[in-house]
C-alpha cells in the first residue's frame, strides 16, 4: 500500500493579514478572481480551507436580514428619514472620491 503526501503550500501574510494563496491550492480548489474562500477549524485545531459555492448564502447575513425585517415590523416607530442636509453632507465627504469595487485590492506592502 502506497502513503501519498500531502502539498504543502506556503505563503506570508502582509501588514494587514492579507496573503496570496498560493498556485498548487489555487488550482486544486479550482479558484478564480473574486471567488470567495471558506476556513473550518476542526477540533484538533486544523484549519481547512475550500471553495465557497457561489449558490450558498450566508447564513448570518440572512440572519440579521431577517432580524432586521422583524424589528422593523414590531417597531416601525424606531424608522426616521434621514434629513437632506445629512444626504448633501454625505455626498459631498464623497464626492472627489473614485473607486471601483470590482477591482482587486493592492498590495500596499510590495
Amino acid at each position: 500500500m502506497a502513503i501519498k503526501l500531502a502539498l504543502c503550500s506556503e505563503s506570508t501574510l502582509t501588514d494587514r493579514y492579507q496573503t496570496t494563496i498560493p498556485d498548487p491550492i489555487r488550482k486544486a480548489l479550482g479558484l478564480n478572481k473574486r471567488d470567495k474562500i471558506c476556513y473550518t477549524i476542526q477540533p484538533d485545531g486544523q484549519v481547512v480551507i475550500s471553495r465557497v459555492d457561489q449558490t450558498q448564502s450566508d447564513p448570518i447575513i440572512g440572519k440579521f436580514i431577517h432580524f432586521l425585517a422583524e424589528d422593523i415590523e414590531k417597531n416601525p416607530q424606531h424608522l426616521k428619514a434621514i434629513s437632506t442636509d445629512l444626504v448633501s453632507h454625505i455626498q459631498s465627504l464623497v464626492a472627489e472620491v473614485d473607486f471601483d469595487l470590482d477591482a482587486p485590492l493592492v498590495d500596499e506592502d510590495e
